[in-house]
């Protein structure tokens, strides 16, 4: 999670630069060429400070959410943020493994899926030997939790830093 937290910031750090500096000068730029009304560089300048403005709300939004997330209070039985998760999906008898992770950290042909997206939300909260039933656009698959690391065993091994 901390490298998370370390991205997030980094991306921040990076948008305060252009939010606060260099917009800034682009926009006086484009004013010393006269009439803003048909200056596209001025409306440009002015549309990515909207946009860049945007982006930093959200991400220090997301940062807050991050940072309140009580690693002493995740279960150490049942799968949550940061778990690895055998499965068996019973229809193909065959096993997968996934990490459940935060939006920002998804990478499907890793194995890192969303804690919101559909496997994930169906895995939550469930502890090995527990049968789930996932509605995929294909249909449903029905898988049976074999394998669980939570985010403490991993801890201990330090795979993740708390």
């Amino acid at each position: 999670m901390q490298e998370l937290i370390k991205k997030l910031q980094d991306e921040i750090a990076a948008l305060e630069i252009e939010f606060r500096i260099e917009l800034p000068r682009e926009i006086l730029k484009a004013r010393a060429h006269g009439d803003l009304k048909e200056n596209a560089e001025y409306h440009a300048a002015k549309e990515r400070q909207g946009m860049v403005n945007a982006r930093l709300n959200q991400l220090n939004g997301r940062l807050r959410e991050i940072s309140m997330i009580d690693i002493t209070k995740l279960p150490r039985d049942r799968v949550g943020i940061c778990s690895e998760v055998v499965v068996l999906d019973v229809d193909k008898d065959k096993k997968v493994k996934y990490t459940l992770v935060t939006s920002e950290e998804v990478d499907a042909a890793k194995g890192l899926i969303s804690t919101s997206s559909p496997i994930g939300r169906s895995l939550l909260g469930k502890r090995v030997g527990d049968t789930v039933h996932i509605q995929i656009p294909g249909g449903v698959r029905e898988m049976e939790i074999v394998e669980l690391k939570t985010i403490h065993d991993l801890a201990k091994g330090g795979l993740v830093k708390e």
